[in-house]
């Protein structure tokens, strides 16, 4: 370079020593020629020799710095970008001296346009663009460039983008273009000609002086992208997510494999350390390139979408690009998973109304506090912000209900460690999270303009260590640095900043749950922070650049993994220390945080507005009380004695807990109780269900689910509090029943049978409750309502049920009210469910008996069967009457005796069978009922009384003549008879006693189905009478009858458990794992045994307490429906549990289909086996993971083909429920699969955390909850009515079709 060059000032020219004038008109007229030759190609060069061509590019060197508005200076770079492709495909226009030598004549080229980008304007010239277009093309064109004409490129570029990008002023319009070409230029570069050492120093050095400039960085991070996918596919191969650029962002073809680490490794240091920036805004844009980065290496498939999204209050909001593509940083992601979204939009949710989107065409306000100072804000340019969209992968086929959710898949099994990633970025982001110190706390505006970059930081590192494989080990010093910045950060004060803060807890919904060493230490700095996003309802201060609903569900899941952490350690002290001093919430042990949690929980219930997030908190209660439940009942066991649990009316738990000083910390203790618990939970679903909830289907479902799982509880409550649950209930129904007719719709209708379905639990659960009159009464009139769609009792009038006309809601809510009313019929005094040849044997009658029985059908519906017996001796005036009624709901015997005495008075003893069947495990507590007679002379006599004498105190004349008379008459009767004929006296006796009475006859006589409007046919095709006999000689009757007994009344489902150890991939070595109890875990075992009872297949029960006797050596596979199962029932649901084995899988492909479904579905009954009915297309499998991110590479497929259905399953109808052990003692659940329209399942979510002692329970009810929104959501009732088509076929093929007079006869005689 010669001396003009080295002082900035570009190539002297000789014209420069003539007047301007005379030099312009040189200029012209040697330009113009060669300018007009320009046009054809062809046409020979007017230059031919050496020194014709230096002399000309003199002049055209000169011409250069003429005033870039006039068309000379175009014509000297036309002339100059012609010439320039020598060095690509040389043609006839171009001076021979040139085509021989282009790199010498190239080299003096680019010196000379130098000129032309002296600062002269600050827009982005038209010339500009031009020269760098050519250098563009001619450094991916050209093939015959040397090392010193590269060089001279390199040099070129950085000269030029140095005198653009240097100035501390905003660049212009061209920043972007130059630093495009610069950096795609050095990739080139890199290819073909790897640039020196020097060069390399020195644009790093160059860089350093331009990073106050927005798109230095922004090309910066457009350049490493396509670098870091290339790198990731030479590291990871291809089944490594993609890490996917817009197809304008590439890297040279020709870029050997063996170059591309040194190249990226290169490129990523070429800005050296971004927190030495001098601006917020170009902050933020580094740390947010950093974090897309991260990402990459972290495995998150993920595709560049452009969305402009609202920054926080301290920058401007970002404009993505001007004219050339750029790359931005994700900071918008699902608060599902591990990285909820930074900022950004809410996305849709299933259930809930669409959520309110940030305003994106207008900038954020800026809190006063917040804005920056005018020194600052002046260098301050608009920031573009780009979001990722998660691609497709098997999280989002076989999905539950995460469809809504839109989680974004987790990382890559492939990914790389924790360590690996914080030697490449550790030092960048741990000194950017703490940048506070550095710039200065002392100046708290300008340190909270640096927010947005801190968060990002923040941000970043949580996505790091939550991204921690099962058995991975983190270096000390990485795991105590990031503690440090999250103590600093969470701690809430008034130099807290809620960016920093809110990108905290939005990437740390996994913190608690990936086994980070000493992470639990965290649990107390966490806690006000939760306090602060969960209990305050606006939320003002987050708003300016945060969605709140992202914020509070990203809280709520992190509180979800803290609730059980003080229950597990107990008295576990936990001390942090944070500069020399310790923090109040530190004090005290784990146990003690307790009630501040419960506090919190209960807090974020009542300020929730969001369904989504509600459903969340409401999965949480039932957890928390369930395993505050058990572990008091644990205690009280440890003590040796039943202590007297502590009772509550209506005292324990206030429903207000928000409060300041002692009344605030007073009803917080109150919860340490878990009676106390128990009924605040209570309360506030209650009022919920009954007020701000009973327009959003979502949370009510879940509501309903959670009281459901609360009636399970074992607390001793007062009965007051379980009957307003009832109650509440009962008034949710009534609520919805009486909305107009244009608001039913199908889901409303759902949510009905949902209620009903939750009275049915708490009434067989609590069957107690039935002895109080005022609830039954009010139980009554809701069935009542759902079968015939009003009351019989209103507030004006009465109105008597045989004149009411049905007219139901719809017939879903008829047969769930019908379902109910079975429900409180089985809570009486019947006998459990028998048959016939049961009853023979239990009342010691013959065989031939068997055809005694009489049977009716009544309203095409119930099955009953009759049975008269000859009354004993001391029955002779007490007929009994033993009734079995087969229905919807199942199968019911009744005996009925005929008394004509009052009860106090009666002497014999009813007709009960002596039970040698075995009943179901959990038909329903039956309960006493105690019968009180009305005292007869209870009413004190009035005046009143004596307004009519008494006969003997008003004697007229007339009675006295009678009185005569009757003593006269009696007179003659004594005398002996006359004319010597004696007369005998005979003393009037009654009647004998009447033997037969037709019971059968008297029973539907006294229920008013002998009329004929009951009996009549009524002429209507295919409508058969009210009443209709039934032919029990046809053969093949009680085969039918036989069949209907099998068909269980209760839902039924199973489900498939699975062991899958670390590493494992294929369905074959998943199912070798269960064979012997040396391959899994001992605690998986003891989850076996927490989810039910053994039972033989083929009927033969086997006591819970032989669980270990059944086991063996087994693993669990000795349940693998061949020989055992795994069996819960309870009086409305049962489920089977299934671990198939590889000995399982073999020996099924030899059996038949009718084999398989009875091996399937076995009941707990010696004596009758059940069938359980077809339900929804729905299977459910649980998967224990030792490792974590095993769960994306589970061989659904592979295990579905090699398991026996009868049917293929669709992804959509299959449900996953994995369950990974931590080493806290505590488990971690992750779903995947079907999805409900209603949201979520409860009480089990995707993230939550439970304790060993509720694993099962909540394993249970889950499965019973996505069974019954799987029939909500195929629009069908839930057992027992599936039993209607069976029952519907029997009436049709033994109708007995006979006149009335001979119906009415058969009444008289024995069958």
């Amino acid at each position: 370079m010669d001396q003009s060059e080295c002082r900035g000032r570009g190539h002297l020219s000789v014209l420069s020593c003539f007047p301007p004038s005379v030099a312009r008109d040189v200029v012209v007229a040697v330009v113009t020629p060669l300018g007009t030759s320009l046009a054809n190609p062809e046409t020979p060069s007017l230059l031919s020799t050496d020194r014709q061509v230096k002399w000309t590019m003199e002049v055209l060197s000169y011409g250069l710095t003429l005033p870039l508005d006039k068309d000379t200076v175009k014509l000297c770079v036309d002339i100059y970008s012609d010439w320039l492709m020598a060095l690509v495909s040389p043609k006839d226009s171009i001076p021979p001296p040139i085509s021989r030598d282009p790199n010498l004549y190239a080299q003096k080229i680019l010196r000379h346009l130098y000129s032309i980008f002296l600062s002269r304007c600050d827009q982005m010239s038209p010339v500009y663009r031009q020269v760098l277009c050519a250098i563009q093309s001619l450094a991916r064109e050209s093939s015959l460039m040397t090392r010193d004409t590269w060089e001279a490129l390199l040099h070129f570029l950085l000269r030029i983008n140095h005198n653009i990008l240097a100035p501390p002023t905003a660049a212009g319009g061209g920043a972007d273009l130059s630093m495009e070409v610069l950096l795609e230029v050095w990739m080139l570069s890199c290819s073909r000609c790897f640039p020196s050492r020097s060069l390399w120093r020195t644009c790093r050095q160059m860089l350093s002086r331009w990073r106050h400039q927005p798109a230095v960085v922004d090309q910066w991070i457009r350049a490493v992208a396509p670098l870091t996918s290339r790198l990731l596919l030479l590291t990871f191969g291809p089944s490594f997510p993609p890490f996917k650029v817009p197809d304008d962002v590439r890297i040279p073809a020709d870029l050997d494999d063996e170059r591309v680490p040194e190249t990226w490794f290169r490129f990523l240091h070429l800005f050296s350390n971004p927190v030495d920036v001098t601006l917020p805004d170009v902050f933020f844009r580094a740390m947010r390139g950093v974090g897309t980065l991260v990402d990459a290496f972290l495995g998150v498939n993920k595709q560049l979408r452009e969305q402009q999204l609202p920054n926080t209050a301290q920058t401007s909001r970002m404009e993505f690009r001007d004219q050339v593509p750029s790359l931005g940083v994700a900071v918008t992601r699902s608060p599902f998973r591990d990285r909820p979204p930074c900022y950004g939009v809410s996305r849709p949710r299933s259930g809930s109304a669409p959520p309110t989107p940030v305003n994106i065409s207008s900038p954020a306000p800026t809190p006063a506090h917040n804005r920056q100072p005018k020194a600052v804000s002046k260098a301050t340019s608009k920031v573009s912000v780009t979001s990722w969209s998660p691609q497709t992968s098997w999280s989002s086929q076989v999905h539950h209900w995460t469809s809504s959710s839109l989680r974004p898949p987790s990382p890559s099994p492939l990914r790389s460690n924790v360590d690996s990633l914080l030697h490449l970025f550790g030092c960048w982001l741990f000194d950017a999270a703490q940048l506070r110190d550095s710039v200065g706390q002392k100046d708290v505006s300008v340190s909270e303009s640096w927010a947005s970059g801190r968060a990002e930081a923040c941000g970043t590192l949580c996505r790091i260590f939550t991204s921690k494989k099962t058995a991975e080990d983190i270096l000390s010093i990485y795991l105590s640095r990031f503690y440090l910045v999250l103590l600093q950060n969470v701690q809430v004060s008034k130099e807290t900043c809620p960016p920093v803060l809110a990108s905290i807890l939005l990437t740390s919904t996994s913190l608690f749950c990936c086994d980070l060493r000493g992470v639990n230490l965290l649990l107390p700095p966490f806690v006000p922070a939760l306090e602060t996003v969960l209990l305050d309802r606006e939320l003002l201060r987050f708003k300016g650049f945060v969605n709140p609903v992202d914020l509070r569900r990203a809280s709520i899941l992190i509180l979800m993994s803290l609730l059980p952490l003080p229950l597990q350690f107990g008295s576990v002290h936990s001390q942090v220390s944070l500069d020399g001093k310790l923090s109040d919430v530190t004090a005290g042990n784990f146990l003690s945080l307790m009630p501040r949690l419960t506090h919190i929980l209960i807090g974020a219930l009542q300020t929730e507005t969001d369904s989504s997030n509600t459903q969340l908190i409401l999965a949480a209660m039932l957890n928390l009380v369930q395993d505050s439940a058990l572990l008091e009942a644990s205690r009280q066991t440890q003590c040796g004695g039943t202590s007297r649990p502590r009772t509550t009316a209506g005292s324990s738990g206030a429903r207000g807990t928000r409060g300041t000083g002692a009344n605030r910390w007073t009803k917080i203790a109150q919860l340490e109780s878990v009676v106390g618990l128990w009924v605040q939970v209570e309360r506030l679903l209650t009022r919920g269900l009954t007020s701000q909830w009973r327009n959003d289907s979502a949370v009510c479902l879940s509501a309903l689910e959670v009281l459901g799982g609360l009636a399970k509880v074992e607390v001793l409550v007062e009965d007051s509090e379980r009957r307003s649950v009832v109650s509440s209930v009962c008034t949710y129904i009534m609520f919805q029943c009486s909305r107009p007719p244009p608001l039913h719709s199908r889901d409303l209708h759902s949510i009905i049978v949902a209620a009903f379905y939750c009275l049915n639990v708490w009434l067989t659960q609590h069957p107690a409750l039935l002895d109080h009159q005022e609830c039954l009464l009010e139980v009554l009139e809701i069935v009542e309502l759902g079968i015939s769609g009003s009351k019989s009792r209103q507030e004006a009038e009465v109105k008597c049920k045989e004149d009411k006309e049905l007219n139901p809601a719809s017939l879903r809510v008829k047969e769930a009210a019908e379902a109910t009313l079975s429900c409180i019929m089985q809570g009486q005094r019947t006998f459990p469910s028998v048959n016939e040849d049961v009853l023979i044997g239990c009342s010691s009658l013959s065989d031939k008996s068997l055809k005694t029985f009489k049977y009716f059908v009544i309203e095409s519906s119930v099955i009953l069967a009759m049975l008269e017996q000859a009354p004993r001796p001391e029955q002779a005036q007490s007929p009994s009457l033993t009734l079995m009624i087969r229905g919807l709901s199942g199968c019911h015997t009744w005996t009925l005796q005929l008394h004509l005495q009052p009860r106090e008075q009666r002497t014999q003893q009813t007709l009960v069978p002596a039970q040698h069947c075995v009943a179901q495990r959990d038909p329903g507590k039956q309960c006493g009922v105690r019968h009180e007679l009305c005292p007869e002379n209870t009413v004190p006599s009035v005046e009143a009384d004596q307004s009519i004498p008494y006969l003997q105190d008003s004697v007229p004349e007339e009675v006295q003549y009678l009185l005569t008379a009757f003593r006269r008459q009696q007179e003659i009767e004594a005398q002996p008879q006359v004319k010597g004929r004696s007369v005998i006296m005979t003393t009037c006796r009654p009647p004998s006693p009447v033997s037969i009475f037709q019971m059968t006859r008297l029973f539907l006589s006294h229920l008013g189905l002998l009329t004929p409007e009951t009996v009549k046919d009524p002429g209507v095709s295919g409508v058969p009478p009210q009443l209709v006999s039934l032919d029990s000689s046809l053969p093949g009757f009680f085969e039918n009858l036989r069949h209907l007994d099998r068909l269980s009344s209760r839902s039924c489902l199973s489900a498939y458990i699975f062991y899958m150890k670390a590493g494992q991939g294929t369905a074959a070595e998943i199912l070798s794992n269960v064979e012997s109890h040396s391959s899994v875990h001992p605690h998986f075992l003891d989850f076996l045994s927490s989810l039910g009872w053994p039972v033989k297949v083929g009927g033969v029960n086997v006591a819970s307490s032989e669980f270990l006797a059944v086991l063996g050596d087994s693993g669990g596979g000795i349940f693998d429906g061949e020989r055992f199962v795994l069996m819960f029932a309870d009086a409305l649901s049962e489920i089977s549990f299934i671990v198939p084995s590889s000995s399982h899988v073999l020996k099924t492909t030899k059996r038949t289909t009718s084999n398989m479904a009875d091996a399937e579905h076995i009941t707990d009954s010696a004596h009758r086996p059940n069938t359980c009915p077809s339900g929804p297309e729905l299977k459910q499998l649980i998967v224990w993971v030792e490792r974590f991110e095993d769960v994306e590479t589970f061989p659904l497929s592979d295990l579905l083909s090699q398991m026996r259905t009868q049917r293929e399953m669709r992804a959509s109808n299959i449900q996953v429920v994995f369950v990974h052990p931590l080493r806290t003692g505590l488990y971690r659940i992750c779903f995947h699969g079907a999805s409900s329209r209603f949201g979520f399942v409860v009480p089990l979510v995707h993230g939550s955390v439970v304790s060993r002692r509720t694993l099962g329970f909540l394993v249970r009810e889950t499965l019973i909850n996505c069974c019954q929104r799987r029939w909500l959501d195929i629009d069908s009732a839930p057992p027992p009515h599936t039993r209607k088509q069976l029952i519907s076929d029997i009436i049709l093929r033994y109708s007995r079709r006979c006149p009335e007079p001979a119906f009415y006869s058969s009444l008289f005689h024995d069958p």
